[in-house]
């Protein structure tokens, strides 16, 4: 039984994959990775399954990275550094090429790893008072597993606006980067998702499987060689001297030494 996600279906065969942290505001810790990894694995062979919703439980939708296995990785080894990339990378690509239509949902916070897991969603809708950042760069990292698929979602040039500078945006701005399809009030976001999922019900699924896949080899190359520079980049900003100040700043509640 998963710990840190959980995974619900109706009858229609609409499969709804929740982020189950709610304690953390769902960051991305290595078992959430590894189970987000091993159900979009699951959903995609399940022929029963027609739709699945990304959403979370609690206030945030995803808080990123969890800082603690952020930090694990300064005294890991290069190996063991890797490999931990590696599967965050691989979780991304999993849901990423998902061969049902994926629709995001979300509320409260979206930051780093979230705004990954919102661009590999084939679309997204969010509450109208969403907050979402890309605050890798403040830890003295980047925006590396999750930067291929920010950018095919963005495109390069909007992707410059909030990839390096760590800002906080609202829904509006999310809307114009691209990230969400539409923004609504909190109380009809169940409401919107629903006549999200509805016309898909109507399609044959193996025709929406195989538009999907046409569709991503029609937009930007996310192939291994792609993936790989992603896991090189982040690896070596681990090993860096700014990601130990950075993460070391948050945990001692101080400004890194580059703040002013």
């Amino acid at each position: 039984m998963a710990e840190t996600i959980e995974v619900t279906r109706d009858a229609r065969g609409v499969a709804t994959l929740w982020l189950n942290r709610e304690d953390k505001h769902n960051a991305l810790s290595a078992l959430m990775i590894r189970e987000l990894t091993d159900a979009a694995a699951l959903l995609a062979q399940d022929d029963e399954v027609r739709v699945v919703v990304l959403a979370a439980r609690g206030r945030s939708f995803c808080a990123g990275g969890d800082l603690g296995w952020m930090r694990d990785q300064f005294d890991a080894a290069p190996d063991a550094r890797a490999t931990e990339a590696t599967r965050l990378a691989r979780m991304l690509q999993a849901l990423n090429t998902l061969p049902k239509p994926l629709i995001g949902r979300v509320q409260g916070n979206a930051f780093g790893g979230g705004v990954g897991l919102i661009s590999v969603c084939d679309v997204v809708l969010g509450a109208d008072d969403v907050r979402m950042a890309l605050t890798e760069t403040k830890l003295g990292l980047i925006p590396a597993t999750i930067g291929p698929y920010v950018c095919a979602r963005m495109g390069e040039a909007r992707a410059r606006r909030v990839f390096m500078s760590g800002r906080m945006f609202d829904a509006n701005e999310a809307m114009d980067l691209g990230l969400l399809a539409r923004a609504v009030s909190a109380g009809d976001l169940d409401a919107a998702i629903e006549a999200e999922v509805v016309p898909y019900l109507s399609c044959a699924p193996g025709a929406v499987a195989r538009a999907k896949a046409l569709l991503r080899s029609m937009g930007p190359p996310i192939d291994d060689a792609t993936i790989a520079r992603s896991i090189q980049a982040l690896t070596e900003c681990w090993a860096g001297d700014e990601a130990p100040e950075g993460i070391g700043a948050f945990f001692g509640k101080r400004k890194p030494s580059w703040a002013r």
